[in-house]
């Protein structure tokens, strides 16, 4: 076992030891989220406001730019001037973003999620197999990561249709306390390259199999299940999974190159998985290898949301290399986060 999976291990281990409690927070995570508009792209409004219906978003806490709705990347430049436009309105006490658009995705070499989580910076990406800025949010118990690290992890509230997204929207509200009995699916499959994190799923069983029903299925394919609260898997494409139900704030990706290009990629875009009935999502948007880093970690994503984290803190919490990777889906579901396990130790 190398080092990685080692420090892996014996953070899923420090962190499940941890007792389950109820966190009080100063303020409601809707106060702690600012979503950002592009007033050129009229679905954009339209998903804002939906959004801050469902969720109480305060006003103070909505953000508008403006930028053509068409490309799927920005300049460096570009972003520059919008991201500053951002931070100048962003209130202090903010902690995350969530991005109210479907159709640009990227900055230069970074996602676009992380570049406004980031600030552009070219230390979060990579000119072929390298590895990139680490993220000081990977890991960690903090419920406030702009207090602590100065940086806000972003989301993108997206989709290949309004409905889509609003359909997307209303799967994480309902999912707020549900304490669901989901399973988590981990697919071993016969892709040799983007199989790599099979290696994580003998651990995060170890770990979390006692409070969490968790399954590693050796097969390409997962079908007619009616239990998914978890589904990670590495593919270029993945079949049948319209097939299984999905619950209500579940979590699923696909270890492949591009699977946050959300249009026009020869691979499964992550959006599919939206299709599905997930509620959120993470694919690369730059040819990242099999870099584990680069990937949710399973064990950790797990983890983080069983304890009452919500799925933007979850799902960014797990990825140790995120620069390349785009984040999609209801940021603030959060399934277990009234959840009282009698205050006892997950270990």
């Amino acid at each position: 076992m190398n080092c990685f999976l080692r420090a892996i291990l014996s953070m899923l281990i420090l962190s499940c030891s941890l007792s389950v409690m109820a966190i009080e927070l100063e303020r409601s995570l809707a106060e702690k989220l600012v979503v950002i508009v592009n007033s050129k792209d009229p679905d954009s409004q339209l998903i804002a406001d939906y959004y801050q219906q469902k969720r109480n978003i305060p006003d103070e806490n909505i953000i508008v730019v403006e930028f053509s709705p068409v490309a799927a990347t920005l300049s460096k430049a570009q972003f520059q001037k919008i991201y500053q436009q951002v931070l100048e309105k962003t209130p202090e006490h903010v902690q995350f973003y969530a991005l109210a658009w479907s159709k640009t995705f990227r900055v230069d070499c970074m996602s676009i999620t992380s570049a406004f989580a980031f600030g552009f910076d070219e230390k979060y990406c990579a000119k072929g197999c390298k590895a990139t800025q680490s993220s000081p949010y990977f890991n960690v118990t903090s419920r406030a990561p702009f207090d602590d690290f100065k940086i806000r992890p972003s989301i993108m509230l997206a989709g290949r249709s309004i409905d889509q997204v609003f359909a997307m929207i209303d799967r994480g509200v309902r999912a707020d306390g549900q304490y669901p009995e989901g399973t988590a699916y981990l697919m071993s499959t016969t892709d040799k390259n983007r199989n790599v994190r099979a290696q994580l799923y003998a651990p995060t069983i170890i770990a979390l199999g006692g409070h969490m029903k968790i399954q590693q299925v050796n097969a390409n394919v997962l079908e007619n299940k009616e239990d998914v609260m978890f589904y990670f898997t590495g593919l270029t494409h993945v079949e049948k999974i319209e097939s299984n139900q999905f619950m209500d704030g579940a979590i699923a990706d696909h270890l492949t190159s591009t699977g946050g290009v959300l249009f026009g990629t020869r691979q499964m875009s992550l959006l599919r998985w939206l299709d599905a009935g997930v509620t959120g999502s993470y694919g690369a948007v730059v040819e990242p290898c099999a870099f584990l880093q680069k990937f949710p970690h399973p064990g950790i994503a797990i983890e983080k949301y069983i304890k009452g984290n919500s799925l933007i803190e979850s799902y960014w919490k797990s990825v140790a290399w995120p620069g390349q990777g785009l984040f999609v889906g209801e940021p603030l579901a959060s399934p277990y986060a009234k959840s009282r396990v009698k205050q006892e130790e997950l270990l």
